[in-house]
């Protein structure tokens, strides 16, 4: 049995009930980085010592009988647009080279008393855009990993990690997940502080996880929800239980509105064909479902947002070496200066009747099906491929995960996505249990 192959809440259960260490886990984590890492280059900073000493506390405090948390001893991959006091944070830009934060960022600190050990910090492409870092496809290393959280959906993929944390500003969770064949999912807008974490858009940026099964992924965002003033879209509320719901059987068997969205031809052939044999397989528990003339308007709004906010935020970047960022920052920034501002606030003022319509058809509707990306990973390294499929529900700040249910014409990851309605993440993520149950178990 290899460590580095089992899922987290099987290694938590294990570390807890003393039948491995979390210095053991630490060091099958460190032999699979060892055996991959040269080849995928899934890290931006790593620290075998720090790594082990963590490790080491937490069997101690475990043997103090003092009580523990769920991740307690598990390790996770940060990616590196989150503050940590223990490594550098480089925003995946060389403007940024040697940056020490001098303290976690919030999501960190909550991983921090859940009991993980911080592994190290995983590569993100430039400035957690487009262009891409070293990261490579761990299903096949002539592919793209997907981006921006490249490196945490590879060290998932290939054993490095149980769990890892990401972002998303258009596709950078769900569309990695997709492409490296494990489960991404990007809670509602404003679940997860980022507090500490790099500003691209406050309107669309959301954090992410990456984990091998859904159990594994409700696991950590359970332990990543909580209000946060130093985050002012997080919200003072009860927990949403994630993993205990999702363990449960669904009061009835859920029904799917398959969506193929306005950007249904840009999906390969091979893609289209597949999720229309999925919306067959499942039968009476799917619909094809249109959406309405106004969701043909996202995609622009999307970038009139995004172009904005990211010129504002990104403007020290701009000052201090606008040299040495990529001709797609570059002009990213420079479109987000020509956006007139009635154009900008129109495309916010879209989001809440938009938002309204994905509620009031998940009344009918458990969740929306819909393809994660337009394909399987491209080949080539010069770009992370498309986040067309993405870029409706990011702007719409709802739930979103990916499922590693399929194949493309090449044998790589094809991802399902799941999307329900804003704040309903839960139900979610139980009805994307009941659906991976279905399609393993009769396929």
């Amino acid at each position: 049995m290899d460590l580095a192959d089992l899922g987290a809440a099987q290694l938590a259960q294990m570390i807890e009930s003393g039948e491995i260490s979390s210095l053991e886990l630490v060091e099958a984590c460190i032999a699979r980085i060892d055996t991959k890492e040269q080849e995928i280059g899934a890290w931006a900073h790593l620290d075998y010592d720090f790594a082990r000493k963590q490790a080491e506390f937490c069997d101690t405090y475990r043997a103090s009988g003092a009580p523990c948390g769920p991740l307690h001893g598990i390790p996770v991959g940060i990616k590196d647009i989150f503050d940590t006091e223990d490594f550098p944070t480089e925003y995946g830009t060389v403007i940024s080279a040697g940056r020490q934060p001098m303290e976690n960022c919030t999501a960190v600190s909550l991983l921090r008393t859940a009991g993980a050990v911080i592994m190290g910090k995983t590569v993100t492409t430039e400035l957690a855009f487009y262009n891409p870092g070293k990261t490579r496809n761990p299903h096949n290393p002539e592919h793209t990993p997907g981006g921006s959280s490249s490196g945490s959906a590879a060290a998932v993929a290939c054993g490095m990690v149980p769990l890892a944390i990401g972002s998303q500003t258009n596709g950078s969770v769900i569309r990695p997940a997709s492409f490296c064949g494990v489960v991404g999912f990007k809670p509602s807008h404003g679940r997860i502080s980022r507090s500490g974490v790099l500003a691209l858009s406050r309107n669309l940026d959301h954090v992410g996880v990456f984990a091998r099964s859904l159990e594994d992924a409700a696991l950590i965002a359970d332990c990543l929800i909580a209000h946060d003033p130093g985050d002012p879209d997080t919200q003072v509320a009860a927990a949403p239980r994630l993993l205990e719901i999702s363990q449960q059987e669904p009061p009835a068997e859920p029904r799917f509105a398959f969506v193929k969205s306005p950007v249904w031809d840009q999906a390969t052939s091979a893609a289209q064909e597949a999720f229309e044999e999925l919306s067959e397989f499942l039968g009476g528990n799917c619909d094809l479902v249109n959406l309405p003339a106004e969701f043909d308007a996202v995609v622009g709004n999307l970038q009139n947002i995004m172009s904005v906010d990211m010129s504002r935020n990104l403007a020290d970047f701009v000052s201090k070496g606008e040299e040495q960022l990529s001709d797609q920052m570059r002009a990213i920034i420079k479109e987000g200066t020509t956006v007139r501002a009635i154009d900008y606030n129109d495309s916010i003022d879209q989001i809440p009747p938009l938002r309204a319509w994905v509620q009031s058809l998940c009344e009918e509707y458990d969740a929306i099906l819909t393809p994660a990306a337009c394909g399987e990973a491209p080949e080539g390294l010069d770009t992370t491929g498309n986040p067309i499929f993405c870029t409706i529900w990011t702007y719409l700040g709802v739930p979103a995960v990916s499922l590693p249910l399929m194949e493309g014409e090449n044998g790589l990851p094809l991802g399902v996505q799941l999307v329900g309605p804003k704040g309903d993440d839960a139900r979610l993520l139980r009805s994307a249990r009941w659906l991976a149950g279905k399609v393993t178990s009769e396929s």
